[in-house]
């Protein structure tokens, strides 16, 4: 709590400081408290409209685990322009960089995504589409209800994926829930 109020105190007084002097940064950085369903993929769209600022957050504010942040966190989120590293490819190279990076960044995401999935339908079924418990069915174990009796395979993946997307907002956030509730 004390940090909080630090941070708050000196975000006050430097965008004050800021205003006396004359000048204001429209991209000084903001303070944002985690929901419930956030990835650091989420909080950076909603800051900078890609998933340019992940590493940056992460980097920020001491986070070894991309893919483990906790509802009611406080974040702190750089959105300043010169918030990239200052080890940055010469303006010739840029271009090439920035387009390996977005390849690998996706690359990673889809691989990270599908480890999260794979890992509760793991923990959940062992993989199985044919396991019960209860009114629960299949390899994400999902009420009944929600699979309205079409228990095929597409029909199980599509209800899961779009279950964790509504509740969760990621298979990575789902498993991070999972991993500290026993259950998603």
């Amino acid at each position: 709590m004390k940090s909080l109020k630090t941070i708050l105190l000196a975000t006050t007084l430097t965008a004050g400081f800021g205003i006396f002097m004359g000048t204001t940064d429209a991209h000084a950085d903001s303070l944002y408290t985690v929901k419930s369903g956030d990835t650091l993929s989420t909080i950076s769209h909603q800051f900078s409209g890609d998933s340019s600022l992940i590493d940056l957050i992460a980097k920020d504010n001491n986070i070894v685990d991309i893919n483990m942040i906790f509802e009611g966190e406080e974040l702190t989120i750089r959105t300043d322009k010169e918030a990239a590293p200052k080890e940055q490819a010469p303006v010739a190279q840029e271009a090439t960089a920035s387009t390996a990076t977005s390849t690998e960044a996706a690359a990673t995401t889809a691989v990270t995504t599908s480890s999260a999935k794979e890992w509760i339908a793991q923990k959940e079924s062992s993989g199985s589409y044919t396991a019960t418990n209860g009114r629960y069915i299949g390899r994400y174990q999902l009420d009944s209800s929600y699979l309205n009796g079409d228990y095929s395979e597409a029909n199980q993946e599509r209800v899961a994926d779009s279950y964790v997307a509504g509740r969760y907002g990621s298979w990575e956030a789902a498993q991070a829930f999972w991993m500290a509730n026993g259950w998603y």
